[in-house]
């Protein structure tokens, strides 16, 4: 038998631990605190996980702990701001996550970017596990999405995430110009949590 590997496209563990991890995000952002996140966590932490699975699962709590960081430090406010930093963090099935929330009560423009980076997402998505034939339609969407939007992309690094959704670039582009000193965490600083 296989060594067992996270694989939300194969596998349905894989898929529930990151389909509910990133369906708490959005609840720890509201509240700059990542308890609901934790729960989630623990509940798959207590039936004894195989390595692949836990360190994902410590991996995305890492990776939220900075962007709730991030996010207070540069005052990112909207999902479109919020969905960059975990963006940037390469948390890209989180930035889905966010971006459809807000997708889903926006209108015109706004609603034809938010999709547009979506499918920007979705193909990254599709990408970390090496699926990219299959993202290619989804980049190819929003390029045309993003291209007819672009008044709305003032915010990020667009021609740059453009070129490389068209070469179909499995490393994803940095979006935000930002002080890259605010993507890195001190050593002993401890995840934003608390008990409730």
């Amino acid at each position: 038998m296989p060594a067992p590997r996270f694989e939300p496209f194969q596998d349905r563990l894989s898929r529930d631990i990151r389909n509910e991890l990133a369906a708490a995000l959005p609840l720890a952002l509201a509240q700059n605190d990542l308890y609901s996140a934790f729960k989630v966590a623990e509940r798959y932490r207590q039936q004894g996980l195989a390595a692949p699975y836990a360190a994902y699962i410590e991996a995305r709590l890492a990776g939220y702990a900075k962007a709730l960081a991030i996010i207070a430090r540069t005052g990112a406010e909207d999902a479109l701001a919020k969905g960059l930093v975990l963006w940037d963090l390469e948390l890209f099935f989180e930035v889905h996550e966010i971006l459809e929330q807000a997708w889903r009560g926006a209108q015109g423009a706004e609603k034809e970017l938010l999709q547009a980076m979506i499918r920007a997402a979705g193909f990254y998505i599709k990408g970390e596990y090496g699926y990219f034939e299959a993202g290619a339609k989804m980049a190819d969407r929003a390029v045309t999405a993003l291209e007819k939007n672009r008044q709305g992309c003032a915010g990020f690094d667009l021609d740059t995430l453009l070129e490389s959704l068209r070469n179909l670039n499995p490393i994803p582009p940095k979006l935000l110009r930002h002080d890259p000193s605010l993507f890195a965490m001190d050593s002993g600083r401890s995840m934003v949590y608390q008990k409730k």
